[in-house]
C-alpha cells in the first residue's frame, strides 16, 4: 500500500467526473440504513462540480482515494463533500482532505471554514470536533436533519 508520503491532493479533471460519484456512493453507502432517503453527496451532479472547479481528488499510488468539494459563499468556504474510499477509511485522508480544506480557505482570504453533516452521522460530527469544528446549530435544511458546525482560521 502506498505510504503518506505519496498522498498528492489537486483539483479535479475533466474525466473524472464518474469516478468520484462512485467513489461518494460507496463512501456513503454506510450512512443508507440510517437515513430516509439517499444523502445529498449522493446526488450533487459531479461533471459539474468538476468544470466549476469545486472538486479536488486525493490521489495515493495514481488511484483516487479520496475527494473534496469546496463551495465558496460570501464570508466562508463551504467543506460541502469529504469522501473516503471505504477500505482507505481510519488512515488520515479525511483528515488530510480537512486540512488541505481550511489551508485552501485562508489562501483565498476567509476567516472560517463550514460544513454541515446528517445529524445521524454521528461519526462524523466527533471527527469535525477532534478536529477544532464548533457545532453552530441543528435544523432542516433542504429535507435533511443537519449538524451545522464551522471554525474560524
Amino acid at each position: 500500500m502506498a505510504h503518506e508520503r505519496d498522498r498528492n491532493i489537486r483539483p479535479a479533471r475533466t474525466g473524472e467526473a464518474t469516478a468520484i460519484r462512485d467513489l461518494v456512493r460507496r463512501a456513503y453507502a454506510k450512512y443508507l440504513p440510517r437515513m430516509e432517503r439517499e444523502p445529498g453527496p449522493m446526488l450533487d451532479d459531479y461533471d459539474k462540480r468538476v468544470a466549476e472547479g469545486a472538486a479536488y481528488v486525493l490521489e495515493m499510488a495514481g488511484t483516487i482515494a479520496g475527494i473534496l468539494i469546496l463551495l465558496p459563499q460570501d464570508d466562508h468556504l463551504l467543506m460541502d463533500n469529504v469522501a473516503v474510499e471505504p477500505d482507505l477509511q481510519g488512515r488520515g485522508i479525511g483528515a488530510a482532505l480537512v486540512a488541505f480544506a481550511e489551508a485552501e480557505a485562508t489562501r483565498r482570504g476567509y476567516g472560517e471554514i463550514r460544513l454541515y453533516t446528517h445529524r445521524t452521522m454521528v461519526e462524523n460530527v466527533r471527527m469535525y470536533a477532534r478536529l477544532g469544528y464548533e457545532e453552530t446549530g441543528r435544523g432542516r435544511q433542504a429535507g435533511y436533519d443537519r449538524v451545522f458546525m464551522l471554525k474560524r482560521l
